[in-house]
């Protein structure tokens, strides 16, 4: 799994790709969004269009995201999620 970061505007988009999972790095979704909100962006779009998996781990890091960057008073969005990812975040019910 790779995350990089690029700005448009004062929103902050982490570009992620590849399996999201316990064992390959999942935990870097939450390195990145602390060290974003250091920096004092509180906008953050994560787009997931390049991801090809996510296990239970990889959700629990979005999850962990959505709620630091609300505390912070900022507003974490998804964009592009693949179809499974999608099904995946309504059968869970955090798609809404």
């Amino acid at each position: 799994m790779t995350v990089s970061e690029r700005t448009s505007g004062s929103v902050t988009i982490l570009d992620i790709s590849g399996h999201v999972t316990l064992n390959d790095g999942a935990d870097q979704i939450r390195d990145k969004v602390k060290a974003v909100l250091a920096e004092g962006k509180r906008q953050v779009l994560i787009n997931l269009g390049q991801v090809s998996y996510m296990d239970s781990a990889g959700l629990g890091e979005l999850v962990q995201a959505y709620s630091t960057v609300s505390k912070q008073g900022g507003s974490l969005k998804l964009l592009s999620p693949t179809k499974r990812l999608k099904d995946l975040l309504v059968i869970t019910k955090l798609a809404t």
